[in-house]
């Protein structure tokens, strides 16, 4: 693809801007991008969203902060080592990579940091705002793809990173999408001030694998009055993530998102756990398996069991590119506060929008006709929401 002549190019700040799930986004956005591979995964490139607006992925600019300082080029080597990006593709969009990677700026808090959280809010935003500048970009739309932080602390503790960030996103001007657990915007701090922002912003908790399959069944229960004993689950994985979520309190975090699809889903929690082991050896892979007991007929006790093994990075990546094309269109738009009609995309999304993945599928094929439909600014709907949700004329 070449960039278009009629639209500016689009800036994507992705937190944990070296990581596997970023490396994956920008090593496949150049692949697609350039007929490299097709874009499987991606809803946005299905025929539903071809008129909705949204920017072109070769006009998609990337930069972003991390902790780390492992060069782009070679987390892609490891990557690929690893199997989750297929020979040759690194290689072939190394200038894409290094690009990236030229953009990436340090992240915080680290050990040792002494700057206070107005001084590292003020640092990022600043970084955000001259990446803008410095390639004339029209908007960026900044996604936490960052590790999963421990569930929230006490009142009165320090802000998270997470929300640092989604502040200096507001600061910057750049609506925001939490791809992870973390508390981000759900932070009563971002919350009020994403409330006066005019901003657009999604999340949380990106719905990848075995979540994306309870919300597929959960619904399946109920509408065949069907009545769900217990629904219980243990997750297997190695790298970046698998480390992370051996603390128990970042496990929390992420098993809240996966408890809420069955609340909402089934109407009740069910007994069991979902539980998260750390297994070095299976590096970016994870297996998820399910054991759910339910009740049929005359009582008859019944089992079904699913198992799931695949590449969070690769099943990740496609979603946060659609994310961050569908966000940046309704910001152009003129949208703002959350998305609903993006919770398709997350376990614990933000706003009213429905729990069962066929109706969240419909609110965003909808929302992608409003895109449509829309010109450069969109006004008169309740910010989030297209005209087709709410009855009103477009």
């Amino acid at each position: 693809m070449s960039a278009s002549l009629s639209r500016p190019r689009v800036g994507v700040w992705l937190i944990g801007a070296r990581g596997s799930v970023a490396t994956t986004v920008v090593t496949g956005c150049a692949a697609v991008a350039a007929g490299l591979h097709p874009p499987t995964g991606m809803v946005t490139e299905t025929p539903a969203f071809t008129d909705s607006g949204l920017p072109a992925l070769s006009d998609l600019v990337f930069g972003g902060h991390d902790t780390l300082d492992c060069p782009l080029p070679k987390r892609a080597e490891t990557l690929t080592a690893g199997g989750v990006l297929p020979p040759g593709v690194a290689t072939a969009v190394a200038a894409e990579l290094n690009a990236a990677d030229q953009e990436t700026r340090p992240g915080g808090p680290t050990p040792g940091d002494t700057r206070s959280e107005t001084d590292l809010i003020t640092a990022f935003a600043h970084d955000i705002r001259d990446f803008l500048h410095r390639h004339a970009l029209e908007r960026a739309v900044v996604v936490n793809v960052a590790s999963t932080e421990p569930a929230s602390q006490e009142p009165g503790a320090p802000l998270p990173a997470s929300t640092l960030y989604a502040l200096a996103a507001l600061r910057a001007g750049c609506p925001y999408v939490n791809f992870t657990p973390s508390e981000g915007m759900h932070h009563p701090v971002a919350a009020r001030e994403a409330e006066g922002s005019g901003l657009p912003f999604a999340g949380r908790d990106g719905k990848t694998g075995q979540t994306l399959l309870r919300a597929v069944l959960g619904p399946m229960f109920p509408q065949r009055a069907l009545r769900v004993r217990a629904w219980s689950g243990t997750n297997l994985l190695g790298g970046g993530d698998g480390a992370a979520l051996a603390d128990p309190a970042a496990a929390a975090a992420k098993n809240a998102g996966k408890e809420r699809v069955l609340a909402d889903t089934l109407g009740t929690v069910p007994e069991g756990e979902v539980h998260i082991d750390d297994v070095p050896a299976l590096g970016d892979w994870k297996t998820a398996w399910d054991h759910i007991a339910f009740d049929g007929f005359l009582g008859t006790r019944m089992i079904l069991q699913t198992i799931w093994q695949g590449c969070d990075s690769a099943l990740a990546a496609p979603l946060v590119l659609d994310l961050a094309r569908l966000t940046a269109r309704a910001h152009e738009t003129g949208l703002s506060g959350p998305l609903d009609a993006l919770g398709f995309y997350f376990k614990d999304p933000v706003g009213d929008g429905p729990p069962g993945l066929s109706e969240q599928y419909e609110a965003l094929v909808r929302f992608g006709r409003s895109l449509a439909q829309a010109g450069g600014k969109a006004g008169g709907t309740r910010p989030g929401r297209s005209s087709e949700e709410t009855g009103e004329a477009p």
